[in-house]
């Protein structure tokens, strides 16, 4: 059975994921685009779409599933740690956007990633 804080920290990290996947798919989209490494096959676009909805599936799922949720919690860490790329990449290409306009904040947004991958790991075990 999982803890009150547990609880509160898997919801919390579902807020983040739904809110984060309707922002790739609407308002937030251009800004996410420039996260798309160079070398990820396709149309930059494509791939901000298609992580929206993998986002907003995942913090559906955190928020509904009952069982397997340590699974669950690890394919949510997986994903964390495969947009990680982004994130180096906008920093190495001095790439800007909402809310990343300076080296500074791109720079510390790659230090975010490992907790969401903590936070995943935690909220969903037990």
């Amino acid at each position: 059975m999982a803890s009150v804080p547990q609880t509160i920290t898997r919801i919390a990290l579902a807020g983040v994921l739904l809110f984060t996947g309707v922002a790739h798919l609407t308002f937030a989209r251009r800004g996410f685009r420039v996260a798309v490494p160079d070398w990820i096959p396709g149309d930059p676009d494509t791939t901000v779409v298609a992580s929206g909805w993998v986002e907003i599936a995942l913090g559906t799922a955190l928020l509904l599933a009952r069982r397997r949720r340590r699974g669950l919690g690890r394919l949510v860490a997986l994903f964390f740690v495969a947009v990680f790329p982004g994130n180096v990449s906008q920093w190495t290409h001095h790439r800007s956007a909402p809310g990343l306009d300076t080296e500074m904040k791109r720079f510390g947004r790659l230090f975010l990633q490992p907790v969401l991958v903590l936070l995943a790991l935690r909220s969903t075990r037990g």
